[in-house]
């Protein structure tokens, strides 16, 4: 299944969330792993509207002086592909600062689909070779920490949570 301590990332085109699973306590106390949520990113740019983002929301067309219309490329589709990659970086780094300080055996990448890619390439280049990589092709940024918990449970990547009053 996986290794402890293991790192997740849920990520979409604005939110990254971070969080990690470490073994089951020695005491004995709580048998069953948790997990636990990092200080998180967001891309501002992923959060505005076109109208806030651009200086008109319409892309590529303009009107000249005798109503004459003609159409232009405005780079609209590589800016935003730049934000996400840019936000694909800082992403990266925080892994990495959490895998040092949880020494993180293995990471579970869970991105949107229009992110997934970026997040591959950058992660592929930039953390540790021995670093055991899984991806899922989902977002999940918006459930709780449990509610991730309970999915990727399901999904056989991690051990399932603890019921309260169930040992």
């Amino acid at each position: 299944m996986t290794q402890f301590p293991v790192l997740i990332a849920a990520i979409d085109s604005s939110t990254a969330r971070f969080l990690t699973l470490a073994p089951v306590s020695d005491s004995g106390l709580d048998p069953s792993p948790k997990l636990i949520e990092h200080q998180g990113l967001t891309l501002p740019e992923g959060e505005l509207s076109g109208e806030e983002l651009w200086s008109s929301t319409k892309t590529g067309r303009n009107r000249g002086p005798k109503g004459q219309s003609h159409s232009y490329d405005d780079h609209r589709e590589r800016h935003e592909i730049e934000f996400e990659r840019h936000f694909g970086r800082s992403i990266v780094s925080q892994m990495n600062q959490l895998i040092e300080d949880h020494q993180i055996q293995e990471v579970l990448l869970i991105a949107a689909p229009q992110i997934l890619g970026i997040m591959r390439e950058a992660v592929a280049s930039t953390l540790p070779n021995t670093m055991k990589i899984t991806d899922l092709n989902k977002d999940l940024t918006q459930l709780t920490a449990h509610e991730i918990h309970q999915y990727l449970a399901e999904k056989e990547l991690l051990p399932a949570p603890h019921r309260a009053g169930i040992q």
